[in-house]
């Protein structure tokens, strides 16, 4: 599933934390091992095995990631994306500690980034493109749907990756991401009484049946 659109009500501030990160993940550096070698949790937050993997990112990070910066405040939201990614990180490792291949790109803080906005905009509409098999189709989906279905195919892929038969395939780090959900999930709820309040309890309209007002056209 790709998300393209959301629809979570206006926004009071401009993103620039979210727009900033997307600046700096596509950016060329010249990257040296930093010391000590811990700070590679941070570093690579940055980077990314290819377009592929940077642009799937980037597009969840620029989805979801203005309205929790416009509910979280700049300076917070920052703090908290890098805290996300650096307990996914953490995760990753803890769970596979003899792994040979390198954990990068930004999954793990976007997950963080995921999890609030599944506390914060649960019934926000997201338009979707979902493909089945070869074909594909556009839904308006709720969050909770979406990023639901999200979590557990990461979760039950990561248990799959611990098994004999997929140790060693694909290199991706479901633990990061799982981690960075969790840790996002639980600091939201825990900040949430004090963050600032959403600018409008209901969301915009998208097309539907006339007149209809079935919890099925959810789904249309």
């Amino acid at each position: 599933m790709i998300p393209i659109k959301d629809y979570a009500g206006p926004r009071r501030r401009l993103p620039w934390i979210t727009w900033g990160l997307i600046a700096v993940n596509p950016a060329h550096f010249p990257f040296h091992t930093p010391s000590p070698v811990y700070l590679t949790l941070i570093t690579a937050m940055f980077l990314h095995a290819g377009w592929l993997h940077i642009g799937g990112n980037m597009l969840f990070l620029y989805i979801f990631g203005d309205n929790v910066e416009d509910r979280m405040g700049h300076i917070a939201y920052l703090l908290f994306y890098l805290f996300c990614g650096v307990v996914a990180g953490i995760t990753q490792v803890a769970v596979d500690p003899g792994s040979s291949i390198p954990s990068l790109g930004a999954s793990g803080a976007i997950a963080g980034v995921l999890a609030a906005y599944l506390v914060l905009f649960p019934l926000a509409r997201v338009r979707t493109i979902v493909f089945i098999v070869i074909f594909f189709t556009i839904v308006t989906l709720p969050a909770f749907v979406l990023i639901g279905i999200w979590f557990l195919l990461q979760f039950f892929d990561g248990v799959a990756a611990l098994s004999n038969v997929q140790q060693g395939m694909g290199g991706v780090g479901y633990f990061a991401h799982i981690g960075g959900f969790v840790t996002g999930l639980v600091i939201t709820f825990l900040l949430r009484p004090w963050l600032r309040p959403p600018a409008s309890v209901s969301y915009p309209s998208y097309p539907r049946h006339p007149d209809s007002t079935h919890p099925s056209d959810w789904w249309r």
